[in-house]
């Protein structure tokens, strides 16, 4: 692949991490502004080369990086403002939509230790999730809110109230509308923990490891909906409002669109257990309505799942069987992979979507690089930088072995062969010094022309006003 050199151009400093980047015009606006919103809960947009604040929820989102059961302790956290997505039609009715984790909700977790999968003993790989209301960690909400008037954005009503196994894996820039169907996009990790303890990812009825569908434009009458965790838990005015295009997610950094000619393809980057990070694409899909799972379900039927989208999780991981990894006693330099899941990855090998593209958490090729996490996907439609003009962009959060860490920006292209495509390092300039850079977000203007990164000087969430936005230019 070419290889590409990009400068970044420094588009705001010192704010907290920035978790969702992208554009909208406000309503009484002519131009196109960029929207950030951070992970302790503000958002921020940039006006006329000077940052303003639109909204601090701050009082609102779950106390982050704290020593709490079922927090790490150590100041790192993945809930928090994860999704922020702005209505199409913006511009006229004042509609955005926020995720986030809420406050005053933590609980003490679904598991009281660390969890490994081991095939030798049948009980760890069939855990189940019990006493829901009492063994969860925090709930997450998918709220409606209205820009009035006078300027001051108001929430208008609740969509979603999400009871949450564990502190993690509850996506990022969770909330996008979809082109083809106006309908808004959340996308929800598996809960959290690791490999997916209670297989939430492949359950029909669970909320956890899916892309869902909102129609927003009906009106449930639910302003305050019940806490939920599985979808026939919901309110039928609810039910009827969603739909599901794919299962077997794992954690997402969103989903993006891209149009050729008169369709658009869909990219999902799905972040790795111990071996790969991987991106998906796909174009047809056949999204299916929550009221035809459950009443499978109750019937005790196999669902009609032609269409439906299946990433595999937690049988395969990208491309590979999970594995768990353990060092080998003989040779501390080598260690074994043994398959986690042999039966879930045989169940769903004929079902699941072959990725687009994966990278390693160690390669040996001397043109690529150890990843750690996958933090952002975005398809490019610009002219300014030729090169990656048609193709797919997206971020690392930080090289394996690097220090200081510093994350890692590539790109790939759809291939038509069915081929797993290829990747190659996108070379940047900016010289970080001996400032960590994590690269933790990646966002794009409303046509696609324009690519912004956000990056963070420290994993700790409570290590505040670390966080750079730039512009990716030639």
């Amino acid at each position: 692949m070419i290889k590409v050199k990009v400068r970044l151009r420094p588009v705001v400093s010192k704010i907290n991490l920035p978790t969702v980047l992208k554009t909208t015009i406000p309503p009484g606006d002519s131009m196109e502004r960029l929207f950030i919103a951070t992970q302790v809960g503000e958002i921020f947009y940039i006006g006329n080369s000077s940052v303003r604040t639109f909204l601090d929820i701050r009082s609102r989102i779950i106390k982050l990086g704290s020593s709490e059961p079922g927090v790490s302790g150590r100041g790192y956290d993945e809930r928090g403002l994860l999704g922020m997505a702005f209505h199409p039609q913006f511009n006229y009715n004042s509609l955005f939509y926020l995720h986030y984790s809420v406050a005053g909700t933590q609980g003490p977790g679904a598991l009281s230790e660390h969890f490994k999968p081991d095939p030798c003993d049948p009980g760890t790989l069939n855990l189940r999730w019990i006493n829901r209301e009492t063994q969860y960690d925090h709930i997450d909400t998918v709220e409606e809110w209205i820009l009035q008037s006078n300027g001051q954005p108001q929430k208008r009503r609740t969509l979603l109230n999400l009871r949450r196994p564990f502190f993690n894996h509850n996506g990022v820039n969770t909330l996008n509308f979809s082109p083809e169907t106006g309908k808004l996009v959340l996308t929800t990790g598996d809960g959290g923990a690791g490999y997916d303890p209670f297989n939430l990812s492949q359950d029909n009825m669970e909320i956890a490891g899916k892309i869902i569908e909102i129609d927003v434009d009906k009106n449930t009458f639910f302003d305050n909906p019940p806490v939920v965790t599985r979808f026939n838990e919901l309110p039928v005015p609810i039910q009827e409002t969603l739909t599901v295009i794919a299962k077997g997610v794992r954690n997402i950094p969103g989903i993006q669109f891209q149009r050729v000619y008169n369709q658009f393809i869909k990219f999902v980057g799905n972040v790795g257990q111990d071996l790969a990070e991987s991106i998906f694409s796909f174009v047809h899909y056949k999204p299916i309505p929550i009221t035809q799972l459950i009443q499978a379900s109750l019937r005790n039927t196999e669902p009609e799942l032609e269409g439906l989208i299946n990433f595999g999780w937690r049988g395969w991981e990208g491309a590979f069987p999970t594995s768990t990894i353990r060092g080998c006693t003989q040779n501390p330099t080598l260690v074994e992979k043994t398959i986690a899941y042999y039966n879930e990855a045989v169940k769903t090998s004929v079902s699941r979507l072959q990725p687009l593209t994966s990278y390693f958490h160690k390669d040996p090729r001397p043109d690529k690089f150890g990843g750690t996490a996958l933090t952002g996907v975005q398809a490019y439609m610009g002219n300014g930088i030729p090169d990656l003009t048609g193709g797919v962009v997206f971020t690392d959060l930080a090289r394996d072995g690097e220090s200081p860490a510093k994350g890692v920006l590539a790109y790939t292209r759809v291939r038509t062969d069915g081929k797993l495509s290829d990747f190659s390092v996108i070379e940047t300039d900016y010289n970080f010094g001996s400032q960590s850079a994590y690269y933790v977000s990646l966002g794009t203007n409303l046509n696609q022309t324009r690519l912004f990164l956000g990056v963070y000087g420290s994993m700790k969430v409570t290590d505040f006003n670390q966080g750079s936005v730039f512009e990716i230019v030639l």
